[in-house]
């Protein structure tokens, strides 16, 4: 039995397993078969009863760190979405909101000494070719996780790390990688859809909620009950996977990339009632965004944002403009993310993100892994 040292971190309404890379096999296979035990996936019973993860897309994820070697960057990350059912873990994505953890897991780690007020974490993100910098408060060399920041999804409050998401240093794809803003995909058993392509955050195929015969206000139950609106979203989002150029076809798409893209559909402001309960009203919402997962993640908020602020794309055309930030009416609440985009030699780009998580550790100490993993 195998001993690794590990922390277990919420960040934003995620949270996953945070190892160093270091003391992981160098092999990509190796590594992956010991992380996958680590999470205690596949389960097909969907508990994930032996093992770290949490049987949902937003707390079954893995992060491995170590001091970075670029001279802008303080730690390198790579982000890891581990699949629950099948033997696979997906290493293209953001980490959302688990990226809010990240700066604290350095400080902790001894990366970054601790500056008493805010102490500036420059993260290298592996996966997507992006720098971002925590700003995570600290006090008497430590950081600080007690605070009075809330966020939507999450139920108790903490000190508020604000995320400054940069334009990538390596574009690894540009902002909307078709050079289109809106792209028209011809999509099996549901014809031809419009949509909008973009990249940042975690790449997202967004769609008009009107199209899909809904009204932006659904509730994920309702979404997940459905078998066959279920799979026509599973046809437009491995459509945009090849259109966007992540997938050789719509069935590779479907196999072995089933976390990036996602799929959302946006429709105007409108009032509902949150999955807590809670009565939000049209006035404070600038823009509605539905999926069929129940977590809405910061990198969703990201590539809403981006979107929203490309001319006539279909995020632009179902948001109400009020300010520097969009407001975002998700299931579990209201979250507003700033983003500014730019026009750069023909092609749009991202310049710059900032939206704040709270974070905090969950456990720490060793892991055990079975030798036959």
């Amino acid at each position: 039995m195998a001993e690794i040292p590990a922390y277990y971190m919420r960040g934003g309404t995620s949270k996953g397993v945070f190892l160093l890379a270091d003391d992981l096999p160098t092999d990509a296979a190796e590594r992956d078969a010991v992380l996958l035990r680590v999470i205690g996936s596949p389960d097909p019973y969907g508990t994930h009863a032996d093992g770290m993860g949490g049987a949902t897309c937003s707390t079954s994820k893995v992060a491995l760190l170590r001091p970075s070697q670029r001279p802008d960057c303080d730690v390198d990350c790579l982000f890891g979405a581990v699949a629950i059912g099948e033997r696979r873990i997906d290493w293209s994505g953001h980490g959302a909101d688990l990226s809010a953890a990240v700066g604290p897991f350095a400080i902790w780690r001894g990366f970054v000494p601790a500056r008493d007020s805010i102490t500036t974490v420059r993260i290298w993100q592996q996966g997507i070719g992006q720098v971002f910098h925590a700003h995570v408060p600290c006090r008497n060399g430590h950081p600080f996780e007690d605070g009075d920041f809330r966020e939507d999804g999450v139920p108790f409050p903490a000190a508020e790390i604000v995320l400054d998401y940069l334009e990538p240093a390596t574009t690894l794809l540009p902002l909307c990688p078709t050079g289109n803003v809106v792209d028209t995909l011809d999509v099996p058993g549901m014809g031809r859809i419009e949509a909008t392509l973009v990249t940042a955050g975690t790449p997202t195929v967004f769609v008009r909620a009107a199209d899909l015969g809904l009204d932006g206000t659904e509730r994920p139950e309702r979404i997940n009950s459905d078998t066959g609106l279920l799979a026509g979203l599973e046809a437009i989002r491995a459509k945009g996977a090849v259109a966007m150029g992540l997938a050789p076809d719509a069935q590779t798409a479907t196999r072995e990339r089933p976390a990036t893209p996602r799929i959302a559909w946006v429709a105007p402001p409108a009032s509902y009632r949150a999955s807590t309960g809670a009565s939000l009203a049209a006035a404070h919402i600038d823009v509605l965004r539905r999926s069929a997962d129940a977590a809405f993640t910061g990198a969703d908020a990201i590539a809403l944002a981006a979107a929203a602020n490309l001319p006539d794309s279909v995020v632009h055309r179902a948001a109400v403009r009020s300010g520097s930030q969009t407001r975002i009416g998700h299931a579990s609440g209201i979250l507003a993310v700033g983003a500014v985009t730019a026009r750069r030699d023909g092609a749009w780009v991202m310049e710059r993100a900032v939206m704040s998580h709270g974070a905090r550790r969950l456990m720490t100490g060793l892991v055990h892994v079975p030798e036959r993993c």
